[in-house]
């Protein structure tokens, strides 16, 4: 039982006033709000990625139809590419996940995942299902109907490939398997012990005009969403432009849209509509029992609604809400009571929230908690209760507060758990992330995060109003800032470098930089590594506080028999537990803050590898840290500026490497581009790692004319044959071997080129099954004294992977024999 205790000293008072972290309370809000209370219908809306979703068309179903709407992206996103960063999969994962949550804060729809992971670009169905493992993905699309219960699902792409991606059809084929699934009982009967057996009414496909594909038809079901809310004073190609252009990280900003906008749809499952989406759905109270009752009375709640004066409708509202929760569907009855009790609390001008003034907490420990509300109308509100998770139910005495004055209840509560991802909490396979607590499938964010639920009594009635406990501070130059709470390990541990190259029997120095979220002491020590000495076996530490930061160091070295690749895992003991994580921020101005507990782990690769030359100069592109890699095989990286490139003599590097998309991203090569061509001409090495098609900033980028175009080879282990086998770049300083393209992870390469000039040399040549073979990978021309290198491997993930074949061939390109 939870106990229960009574507090009288914690209540204090202030008129300190904050920014608000409720939901928003306005008159618009408001009158959408009544307009949403009367509604009884839902829309799913299915694809594979984030911004694969239809802005227009779920904010014209949230906020015009006012159903409830909700996007299922079967993916995080994980497989794409970075266009404000250098982070790549779960991390890229983590942030598209926010900027789908910060795209549905814009639209009004709510978002859901399945355990996919986008392993990234696939050119078929049949790879994609194989990977993501099927009936788990179809399982966790029938989870989220059953619990969603959607009247109508679209999804976005057909089964038939027109969309373009393997996963992206893949999406359309569990739509309609998980369409059939959900209603039958005799699939997936163990999610039975929670939800029910839930029957679609209809499966519709949101035709489209993307580019030269045009799968749109007049004689296809259409409705018109480019209408204008007068209410929100935007119509919803405007607040569609607002949502996707949360997408940043895949360059997806968008104009504003105006005017008439039509959505076409083609029926795959279930009945035609003929006039609306909802054909033969009842969306308004008559589909519950004694509904007509309540939506009778909330009529005339509305009619009589004074928007000088919000709270004169609070009586009337808490005399709606005893009968909306006496109603039979206890889903609707689940959703309307939810909707009404923030809707009197926004119109009884009821402000609450719960902050911490602390970012991180070790788990185990306490966390000082403040619980702030204010009434603005003299309605009869108290507060009764307010219970915390994981906490207590707290019974309050002297609950009264007056009206327009800021009430303060300080308390402590526990951490909980480590505030890990819930799907990062273990490892995964390619294809699917391994969830612990099936129950939590498709929740966007981790569903037991701290958070409070009030009780107030308003006209009599206990009123339950739910605030996420979130850190609070005030930045100098953004204001007052609110991010989420970090539970923590009580020590994590980062090792200094996510690969150590050994291409020698030299011992190499490992840093461990060691964090305390506590007071506490104990040791930290790596795991014994077959083949591979360590020196310590531990290093203990005491003493340490709260925020403390130091650093740890051993010494590894390689042993007989040492494998070719070996996992180096870090374990700090505090209190007789062991932990392997360190943590890693993840900080951008348009999502919350982003901390995860990865595991405290790096790779030991033994690499055959020649190095020529030392000095290499970089031009950054849209975010990588193949620098970083460099620097670990002994190369000296400086990343050069605009006035390095034109101002400086650039002979001093014995290579220059653009980033990848750098000829996307960097409008500044433009001017840039006559002084690296300078540079080759005279005897310089300028490799360029790939571009994407669309959007170069020049036509140009070699000394001879190529096409960058949208082909890839997306089977890490597709065959690649050798057309010049005398290539220097196969063969300085490093013998390139089949042997060098084991291992490779996730592609071998995307953006191939074509329209190959005759001067350049084409060096390898491969393809996906069923494909031509394609040599536009790695070009090679002479120019002057110099050689210009292209290529469109993916040099950029396999060498933080560790993928030694990649280094070697990678060396390579940056070492032009004298």
């Amino acid at each position: 039982m939870k106990r229960i205790k009574l507090l009288a000293a914690f209540l204090l008072f202030t008129g300190t006033a904050f920014s608000q972290t409720a939901p928003p309370a306005d008159l618009v809000t408001i009158q959408q709000s009544f307009k949403k209370l009367n509604v009884l219908g839902s829309i799913l809306y299915m694809a594979a990625h984030p911004d694969d979703e239809n802005t227009r068309l779920l904010a014209y179903l949230a906020q015009e139809k006012h159903y409830r709407t909700g996007y299922l992206s079967l993916t995080r996103g994980d497989g794409g590419q970075n266009l404000i960063g250098n982070e790549q999969s779960e991390i890229l994962g983590l942030i598209r996940t926010q900027e789908l949550l910060a795209a549905r804060r814009v639209d009004g729809a709510e978002q859901f995942f399945s355990r996919a992971n986008d392993f990234g670009f696939s050119k078929g169905p049949e790879e994609t299902l194989k990977i993501w493992d099927r009936e788990k993905v179809l399982g966790d699309a029938v989870w989220v109907i059953r619990k969603f219960r959607p009247d109508v699902i679209i999804c976005r792409f057909p089964t038939t490939g027109e969309g373009g991606h393997g996963h992206h059809t893949s999406s359309a084929i569990i739509a309609q398997e998980a369409f059939i699934a959900a209603a039958d009982p005799k699939r997936f009967p163990e999610q039975l012990k929670y939800v029910q057996p839930w029957q679609v009414k209809r499966l519709l496909w949101n035709t489209f005009n993307f580019g030269a594909t045009n799968t749109t038809a007049e004689n296809q079901f259409k409705i018109d969403v480019g209408v204008y809310n007068p209410i929100t004073g935007k119509g919803y190609g405007e607040v569609a432009a607002d949502s996707r252009s949360n997408h940043k990280t895949q360059g997806f900003g968008s104009a504003k849209q105006r005017g008439q906008s039509f959505e076409y749809f083609k029926t795959i499952l279930g009945d035609t509509p003929q006039n609306d989406l909802m054909d033969g759905v009842n969306t308004g109270w008559g589909r519950v029992k004694d509904g007509e009752a309540i939506a009778a009375t909330l009529a005339i709640i509305k009619k009589g609604f004074d928007a000088e004066d919000p709270a004169k409708s609070v009586p009337a509202l808490v005399g709606l809400l005893n009968r909306v929760e006496k109603i039979s569907d206890v889903y609707w009855r689940a959703q309307k009571v939810k909707e009404l009790d923030e809707l009197i609390a926004a119109c009884a001008g009821l402000w609450v929230e719960a902050y911490t003034n602390n970012p991180t907490y070790a788990v185990g420990d306490s966390m000082a908690v403040s619980l702030q509300m204010i009434r603005r109308f003299n309605n009869k509100i108290s507060l009764n209760s307010f219970s915390t998770t994981p906490a207590d139910v707290i019974i309050v005495k002297n609950s009264d507060f007056p009206v327009n004055q800021l009430k303060t209840v300080n308390l402590k509560i526990g951490t909980g758990k480590i505030s890990q991802p819930y799907w990062l909490e273990s490892p995964h396979s390619m294809g699917t992330y391994t969830i612990n607590d099936e129950t939590k499938v498709g929740n966007p964010e981790n569903p037991d995060v701290p958070k409070v639920e009030f009780e107030f009594v308003i006209e009599g009635k206990p009123v339950r109003i739910s605030r996420r406990l979130m850190y609070k501070y005030v930045d100098p130059a953004k204001g007052e800032i609110y991010q989420p709470i970090e539970v923590a390990p009580p020590v994590t541990a980062n090792i200094e470098n996510k690969d150590y190259i050994f291409n020698t029997q030299q011992p190499q120095i490992v840093q461990i930089k060691l964090q305390s979220f506590t007071k506490t002491a104990g040791s930290i020590s790596i795991k014994p590594i077959a083949g591979w000495k360590i020196s310590p076996d531990k290093i203990d530490f005491s003493n340490k506080n709260k925020g403390d930061e130091w650093m740890a160091s051993f010494t590894i070295a390689p042993a007989d028999n040492k494998p070719k690749i070996a996992t180096l895992e870090a374990v700090t003991t505090v209190g007789g537990k062991d932990y392997t994580m360190g943590i890693q921020r993840i900080r951008y101005d348009h999502v919350p803050a982003i901390t995860l507990f990865p595991p405290a782990e790096a790779k030991l690769i033994d690499i055959d590898l020649k190095t020529a030359g030392k000095k290499i100069g970089y031009i950054a592109g849209a975010g990588d840290v193949v620098p970083e890699s460099l620097q670990q095989v002994g190369y000296e990286v400086h990343q050069l500026t605009e006035n390095d490139i034109v101002n400086t003599d650039l002979s001093i590097y014995d290579a220059i490497v653009t980033g990848v998309r750098a000829y996307n991203v960097n409008p500044r090569l433009v001017v840039e581009q006559p002084k690296l061509m300078a540079y080759v001409n005279n005897g310089g090495n300028l490799v360029v790692q790939y571009n994407n098609n669309a959007g170069l900033v020049l036509n140009q980028i070699g000394p001879y004319p190529f096409r960058p175009v949208n082909q890839r080879v997306t089977d890490e282990n597709a065959k690649v044959t050798f057309l010049d086998e005398s290539s220097p770049v196969l063969n300085y300083p490093n013998k390139i071997t089949q042997a060098d393209f084991d291992g490779w992870i996730q592609e071998r390469g995307l953006y191939f080129v074509s329209n190959i000039d005759s001067r350049y040399k084409t060096i390898l040549q491969m393809n996906d099954v069923g494909e031509a073979a394609n040599p536009g990978s790695l070009i090679v021309a002479d120019y002057g004294k110099g050689r210009f290198v292209y290529t469109s491997l993916a040099f950029f993930r396999e060498l933080p992977a560790g993928v030694p074949g990649a280094y070697r061939l990678f060396v390579n390109l940056l070492s032009k024999p004298r």
